[in-house]
Order: structure tokens, then C-alpha cells, then sequence
């Protein structure tokens, strides 16, 4: 079954479905991928307010160029909570899983050899300057929804508004989830807007094909990326969403919201 089966959500717009070519240099899902996995990376700067090694590249293959991001493992800053050179693969395992609700929330994404060594490589997204991100991350957008709700399943510990992506064709991608999929409850969020509501019919059919997906193909996906308890970790988490059918509240054990904010 399609996860998108139960057709449009009237609390998040409906699944968004594959990269918008307006946002991607032109570039499709397919085109994307396949360029980022084969391509030829030419580093062209460094994004500095970055807290782990963030390159910005332009890669090409044949006819084929675009801008993208490359974070080579070895520049991983280590964190006390989080195993050493695991960032890249949870950034990968955070597109698996937009990909497998058929959300689009995380741009095409690969694991791949890179100038410095294996690395996370993600195609560039454009941005729509004239977008409030301020304004966006407080209000009840329904774009934040499916964000919300996609953050709750991975567990993001670290949804500032700065990795929120407001793009030309009216799309809101997110970035940055390196600090993902931890077995603990660490979600830390700018988005509680809905903390506590109820799940639409929609969102709980995603899940619900979500939790299928996880014992077959998306588990086999995740299984070089994440640990077996962290994706048993993810399956806990999509039941205990569909047996509350809310949105998760804050936790008093752990900061709700990320510093800096953006």
C-alpha cells in the first residue's frame, strides 16, 4: 500500500511528494540522485556558521551540474550523546524516511566518497528570500505540521528554524538532522504548535504504512546507517504515536526548544 494511500490531509496539505525542480536547480528526484552519487565534487567554500565541517560544492556529471553540500565524516565535531562519525548516516537515514512517508521534506541525499573522505552529500535547495522565517516558525503553517510530525518519528534533538527551508515553489524542506534516531527521548523542537493534538486520519495512515515499511524494505535501508535499537527505537516511536494519536508534548526531562533558536 501507498503510505500516501489515504489520499490529502486536511491538518498537512497531503504528502508532498518528490523534489519540486524549482528548488533543486532544475533538477528532478531522479536526476538528483543520480548526479550526487556519480558526480564529480568541487569544493567552492565553507559554510561557516556551521558546527560540523559543511562544504558547499558544485558537482557535475556529463550535461549534468548543481550546487550541494558535502559534510565529510572526519569533520564531525564529537558530542557526548551521540556515537563518533555516525552524524552522515543519520542524515542519510532522515531522507529514507521523508522518502518513505512520501513527505519531501529532506533533500535527495547520499553516503558517498567525497575530497575529504566518506561523507553525507545533499543536493542545494534554493531559498525564497522574501519568506518571514521567524513569522513561519510561529505560525500553525501546515507545512510545519508535516514537519512537526516527521521530526516526532526521528526524533530530531535539533529543529532550529535556520534549518528550515522555505523554498521558490511554496515547498518547506528541512535540513540538517544529524542529531537523529537517538534511542532516548531527545526531541527538541521550534515547532510545538500542535503538541498534543490529535492525529488527523491522514497522519495516522501514514504511520501506519510507516510501521509496515520498517519491517521491510526501509528497515533493510536503515540497517547500515542506524543501530538495531535505534530502529527498533523509530518502530516504538510510530506505535506510541498511533496508540496516543497525538503529537508528543515537551518533555520535562530535556530542553524543548534548541540554542540557539535559529
Amino acid at each position: 500500500m501507498s503510505l500516501s494511500s489515504a489520499g490529502p490531509d486536511p491538518g498537512s496539505n497531503g504528502p508532498a511528494g518528490p523534489l519540486d525542480p524549482l528548488d533543486g536547480g532544475g533538477l528532478g528526484a531522479v536526476e538528483a540522485l543520480e548526479l550526487l552519487r556519480c558526480g564529480e565534487l568541487d569544493i567552492s567554500g565553507r559554510l561557516v556558521d556551521a558546527s560540523n565541517a559543511t562544504l558547499l560544492c558544485e558537482i557535475h556529471a556529463g550535461g549534468s551540474e548543481a550546487r550541494c553540500v558535502y559534510k565529510p565524516v572526519r569533520g564531525e565535531r564529537a558530542l557526548w550523546d551521540f556515537p563518533d562519525g555516525t552524524l552522515a548516516g543519520r542524515e542519510l537515514a532522515a531522507y529514507e524516511v521523508s522518502e518513505a512517508m512520501e513527505l519531501g521534506i529532506v533533500p535527495p541525499t547520499v553516503l558517498r566518497p567525497g575530497p575529504f573522505g566518506e561523507g553525507m552529500v545533499q543536493l542545494w535547495i534554493d531559498v525564497d528570500t522574501t519568506v518571514d522565517l521567524v513569522g513561519l516558525t510561529r505560525s500553525d503553517d501546515p507545512r510545519l505540521r508535516r514537519i512537526a510530525l516527521f521530526d516526532a518519528v526521528i526524533n530530531n534533538a535539533d529543529r532550529k528554524g535556520g534549518h528550515l527551508l522555505p523554498a521558490p515553489s511554496g515547498r518547506v524542506y528541512g535540513i540538517d538532522h544529524g542529531v537523529t534516531f537517538h534511542t532516548d527521548d531527545k526531541l527538541r523542537t521550534l515547532l510545538w504548535t500542535w503538541r498534543g493534538e490529535r492525529l488527523t486520519n491522514a497522519e495516522t495512515a501514514l504511520l501506519r504504512g510507516l510501521s509496515g515499511s520498517l519491517e521491510a524494505g526501509l528497515g533493510e535501508r536503515l540497517a547500515p546507517l542506524l543501530t538495531t535499537a535505534e530502529i527498533s527505537a523509530v518502530q516504538a516511536r510510530v506505535e506510541r504515536l498511533l496508540r496516543r494519536r497525538r503529537f508528543p508534548m515537551p518533555s520535562a526531562d530535556w530542553p524543548a526548544i534548541p540554542w540557539p533558536p535559529f
